[in-house]
């Protein structure tokens, strides 16, 4: 190890020192707000940043074509039922491309308890997607069959076994894997661990970032947005860190969806097993002919969409024990009159925080960033949705989108406030395009106004500061007091929710061994201080 990476993780050791031994244990955000803490870059540590190949055996397709692949569980609305989803049939990309019929083969799972017979049967439905460009020399794409079904009647914190496929044919049965369902919904009652990660993709350090969350053995894995990006690459399968950059003069802006198919292969260990919840990122987008967008994202999850009264994956809420979580689209409309609004609206007021005391709520792009990758880019939709969130008391937000990691003091329109949410950045999940290490408050660094706006959402809603430290300025001088903590490292999250009001948040950098922390702290809920609809500025 060299003397500069050697230094980086002394001081990152220090901080976490000095805060356990000022407050003699670990810190709570009621000790807060903290003094803003950057840790330097590590130079010697990038990982490294190459997708997986397509000869790799983790992204290649074992068993027959009508094989059950690409195995994954979800989560329905509460612990009473969840999501199964998997790929039959095999892709087909080219100039002559024959969809496959979905009607074909069944969608059956057959399920039980552990070391029970799995005797009972739930059939669903089944989809393909194509992915089809109107300009001569790109190649098109038609999926696999796509099954999803919704398995009922489940009994909380219970262990289950399940095989997919269509039971009428021996040789399209999947092996069989286990789940567990949620505990029931209650202030007692919660999850032991949540992996919280984003901007994931399908690259060596994406393997170290899986390999780190499976070391925590976690009971839910949120995943805030960008996941296979596929659309770094043209549609012959030639790819680039910076799609622009290699492919400025492209008609339209390609995808090989063939990464999505290793991107299913790859995860299918972690996923088919603990449950995945997914909200869209930008890198979802993937227009093709008719102005379609998020064919493969729409297609390929399962969302307890129908089933939280929102009729759209781009949005959705569940419980996982006595938490309630909000999933939000950041690429869909936010505004007050738009159809995801009123539904957050409605959603929000049937929350009872006596059965559900946590409000987390997590959207892919960051309202409260201080990188310069991205900055301020989704200032229209925090102009539309923050009050709304604030109302409500919502605990914790995450985001992606900036691949790096910050977590924020307690903040409500760029102020300090104890009712604010923690708002908590982890797009470091390993991705292709690298990391963001520059700083917004860094000399030389603040970005032009008119290049922040969102590109597919569009508006302009970022202006200069009007009141605080940097009043009449776009950008501060120093780092703000909002952000507690960031560092420019690939990682992911752990929550674990301990009662009503306490929730260890760890932070775990792919570098470190599986035991190590790069930032700790209690999140706590104030719910006799933090009233609905009353501010309390610290």
């Amino acid at each position: 190890m060299g003397l500069f990476p050697f230094a980086v993780l002394l001081l990152s050791s220090f901080f976490l020192l000095r805060l356990c031994s000022v407050y003699g244990r670990i810190p709570t955000t009621v000790e807060g707000p903290f003094k803003p803490v950057t840790i330097p870059l590590d130079k010697s540590f990038r990982g490294v940043a190459e997708d997986l190949p397509e000869t790799d055996p983790r992204v290649q397709k074992n068993g027959g074509q009508f094989q059950p692949e690409q195995i994954s569980v979800s989560l329905s609305v509460d612990y009473d039922s969840v999501w199964i989803s998997w790929i039959t049939g095999d892709f087909q990309i080219g100039d002559d491309i024959q969809p496959l019929d979905p009607e074909g083969v069944a969608s059956i799972v057959m399920y039980g308890k552990f070391r029970m017979a799995m005797d009972n049967r739930a059939e669903g439905y089944s989809l393909i997607y194509n992915q089809l460009y109107p300009f001569e020399g790109l190649r098109n794409y038609t999926s696999g069959i796509i099954h999803h079904v919704r398995l009922t009647g489940l009994e909380p914190d219970t262990l289950y076994q399940y095989q997919c496929g269509d039971p009428s044919v021996a040789e399209e049965m999947s092996d069989v894997y286990f789940f567990r369902t949620m505990p029931v919904s209650g202030p007692k009652s919660y999850p032991n661990r949540i992996a919280v990660v984003g901007d994931l993709g399908l690259t060596y350090n994406t393997t170290s970032t899986v390999n780190h969350i499976l070391s925590n053995h976690p009971d839910l894995v949120l995943l805030i947005g960008d996941v296979s990006y596929a659309n770094l690459y043209l549609t012959n399968g030639t790819g680039s860190d910076c799609y622009s950059c290699s492919f400025p003069e492209t008609p339209i802006h390609e995808t090989y969806q063939p990464r999505w198919d290793y991107w299913g292969r790859y995860m299918q260990p972690l996923v088919s097993e603990v449950p995945l919840m997914v909200v869209e990122g930008n890198h979802e987008i993937e227009p093709q002919a008719e102005n379609q967008t998020f064919a493969a994202y729409s297609s390929r999850f399962s969302f307890p969409s129908v089933e939280s009264n929102s009729n759209s994956t781009f949005y959705y809420s569940f419980n996982a024990g006595g938490i309630h979580f909000i999933m939000l689209g950041a690429y869909i409309f936010y505004d007050k009159s738009s159809d995801q609004y009123k539904w957050l609206e409605q959603d929000l007021a049937k929350v009872d925080r006596k059965v559900t005391p946590w409000l987390i709520a997590t959207w892919h792009p960051p309202w409260y960033s201080t990188y310069t990758a991205h900055y301020r880019e989704a200032e229209c939709m925090k102009m539309a949705m923050e009050d709304l969130l604030y109302k409500y008391k919502v605990d914790i937000v995450f985001n992606g989108h900036v691949h790096a990691y910050e977590r924020s003091n307690r903040v409500y329109d760029y102020t300090l406030d104890r009712c604010g949410p923690v708002y908590i950045t982890v797009g470091d999940g390993g991705n292709r395009e690298k990391m963001a290490i520059e700083h917004a408050d860094e000399p030389g660094n603040c970005p032009d106004p008119s290049s922040t706006p969102d590109e597919y959402m569009g508006g302009f809603c970022a202006f200069n500061f009007t009141s605080g430290p940097a009043e009449g300025k776009f950008c501060w001088n120093q780092q703000p007091d909002y952000s507690a903590y960031r560092e420019s490292s690939f990682g992911h999250g752990i929550l674990e929710v301990k009662n009503e009001t306490h929730a260890l948040w760890t932070w775990h950098r792919n570098q470190d061994s599986y035991k190590s922390v790069g930032d700790i702290i209690y999140i706590v809920r104030q719910p006799e201080v933090c009233l609905i609809e009353q501010k309390v500025p610290i």
